[in-house]
């Protein structure tokens, strides 16, 4: 590709609404432009980064025995009624009429369209196991779309869906995407972990999330440094402290009412009543599926609502207003507690090790103390509700946790029975008797891989890409336009990598050097090659590897085969 009759238009100028670095990366190496929120169009140079991750996916997908299908973005409002997620799915969900006045929708997923197609082609347990993927793009409207597409309202995804007989042979579909997925962001050349997630508004009994380690990233990431146990925050478990329950024949004091005006956060009343946070039970009510409930937590840790929901086995769990709170409790916001509360408590496991502690009052400007567990108050549930810490230890094996930040780019789900059930798609087994069929669910966001490798590789230059993600594996830099040795030059390398299968940009502007080295830095691509007068007067050029600082020469006779070896070892330093 020559640069002066390709497209990349390139700005030195950081853009003001770019929050992230792959953002102004990504807008000032002119890989892409906005349309309108959250919706972006990719340019030529985006475009061949986006291609060479949808190749990769490709290549393992089929490596896997997943087979490509392409399925509708319009979907129909019938389908989504009948899985349950129509009014579930929330304003993400775009939903429109179209003109016979049918209500439909533009597909954030298609767990619905995929399992609709099933439950009309697969009918014996000989057509299973079967995946099926796709690369479309999706549209989720997103309330506060940003970071360019990153999180963006329309993008790129591949999802895959794979259906089987029984529990044992899902486990095994999973499984072969667990390690498909582990082969394409390796070969993305992307530093990464797998850890356990949420299954979220997909749904499903578990699931993983691929996290590009980054320190941009959104997420939060757990993981131990002893074992291989890593978890994104919201699903990261605690492990029940090693200490005895509160014992029914301690010595108990009265309950005893006390005044505490305006004191409503924790700060406040444990700094009046000298106690510390752990001494205090937050009471927290919620409205779980039209349900209002009360959940205690200690003072000093925060309320995980994933862990709540999951808890209660709920579709969706929201914080009351002030109202609600105010007439379930007697009381306005700040002094909730369980004692005589008249809905369901769920607590946190801590709690059981607790005695003699702080609660609020159901009254306004008055809390309790000397509280017991059972003597005052009983839990209808317990469960790990909180929110882990890094004074935790791991939960699987004890050992010391660390914190990191990651960006999702990957997620496998075992579904279940979750909408074949709904969706009625069933098969007949060895007995010929009719049984549902178990459904695994595997998403990847092509955009975002290729965020999250600028996220992790870049400098103040600009972008480092990974040889496989870069838009071009070599540019090559004639530096003298003027000067008819140093075109030729050029262009002989040029034809000669190209001879030899190398993905190349020859930047044949009439620009200075300084011009071109910036460029091509802006762009990330891997491997540049320098052809200048000063160099050619020994039989040189320079080659240069994008990252560091050193450029080295090389002879001019048989430069294609060293920079052939050069980009092949780049890829051999992934594997």
């Amino acid at each position: 590709m020559r640069y002066s009759s390709y497209f990349i238009p390139t700005h030195k100028e950081i853009p003001a609404d770019a929050e992230v670095i792959s953002h102004q990366l990504m807008l000032r190496a002119g890989m892409i432009r906005k349309l309108t929120s959250g919706i972006y169009t990719y340019l030529p140079v985006g475009l061949r980064c986006i291609r060479k991750v949808e190749n990769i996916i490709r290549e393992e997908m089929n490596r896997a025995g997943a087979i490509e299908v392409l399925m509708p973005a319009v979907q129909p409002a019938e389908l989504w009624q009948e899985s349950g997620r129509w009014e579930y799915y929330g304003r993400e969900l775009l939903r429109f009429k179209d003109r016979h006045n049918h209500d439909m929708c533009l597909g954030p997923t298609h767990e619905e369209v995929i399992t609709d197609l099933v439950r009309r082609e697969i009918h014996s347990y000989k057509q299973m196991p079967i995946n099926f993927y796709q690369i479309q793009t999706k549209f989720r409207d997103e309330i506060r779309p940003r970071f360019g597409i990153m999180r963006g309202r329309e993008f790129i995804m591949k999802d895959a869906y794979s259906f089987d007989a029984d529990e044992e042979g899902a486990n095994r579909s999973y499984e072969i995407m667990y390690e498909a997925y582990k082969r394409i962001f390796q070969r993305c050349g992307l530093t990464f972990r797998a850890v356990e997630a949420d299954s979220g508004s997909i749904g499903g009994s578990f699931s993983h999330e691929f996290m590009v380690l980054a320190n941009t990233g959104e997420d939060q990431i757990v993981n131990c440094m002893k074992c291989s146990y890593a978890a994104n925050l919201e699903r990261a478990e605690v492990r029940v402290a090693d200490e005895a329950p509160a014992s029914e024949s301690y010595q108990m004091e009265p309950i005893q009412e006390i005044h505490t005006p305006s004191m409503k956060t924790v700060e406040d009343v444990t700094s009046f009543l000298g106690i510390s946070a752990d001494q205090l039970i937050k009471t927290l009510i919620f409205v779980a599926d039209d349900e209002v409930v009360a959940a205690l937590v200690r003072g000093d840790y925060e309320l995980n609502e994933t862990k709540l929901k999951n808890v209660l086995g709920c579709q969706t769990v929201e914080l009351a207003g002030h109202d609600l709170i105010e007439e379930t409790t007697g009381a306005p916001v700040g002094f909730a507690g369980p004692v005589g509360l008249k809905v369901k408590v769920v607590a946190d496991q801590s709690i059981k090790v607790m005695k003699d502690f702080v609660v609020g009052g159901n009254r306004k400007d008055f809390h309790i103390r000397n509280v017991y567990l059972n003597r005052d108050f009983k839990a209808d549930l317990f469960g790990d509700l909180r929110v882990i810490t890094p004074q935790d230890i791991c939960p699987r094996c004890g050992g010391e946790i660390a914190f990191n930040r990651g960006i999702e780019v990957g997620h496998v789900f075992k579904l279940g029975e979750k909408y074949s059930r709904a969706l009625k798609a069933l098969y007949l087994d060895e007995q010929g008797r009719e049984s549902t069929i178990i459904m695994g669910c595997y998403g990847i966001g092509v955009g975002r891989t290729v965020t999250a490798a600028i996220e992790q590789n870049h400098d103040k230059d600009g972008i480092i890409f990974p040889i496989p993600l870069a838009p071009f594996e070599v540019t090559v830099l004639p530096l003298q336009m003027h000067e008819q040795t140093v075109v030729e030059s050029a262009e002989k390398i040029y034809r000669d990598l190209i001879e030899n299968g190398i993905d190349v940009l020859l930047d044949d502007r009439d620009e200075r050097a300084g011009v071109k080295f910036n460029d091509a830095d802006l762009l990330g691509i891997p491997v540049r090659v320098n052809v200048g007068l000063r160099g050619l007067k020994n039989g040189k050029a320079e080659l240069k590897i994008r990252g560091e600082s050193e450029t080295v020469e090389i002879p001019l006779e048989n430069a294609a085969e060293i920079i052939v070896d050069k980009v092949k070892g780049l890829y051999d330093s992934l594997k």
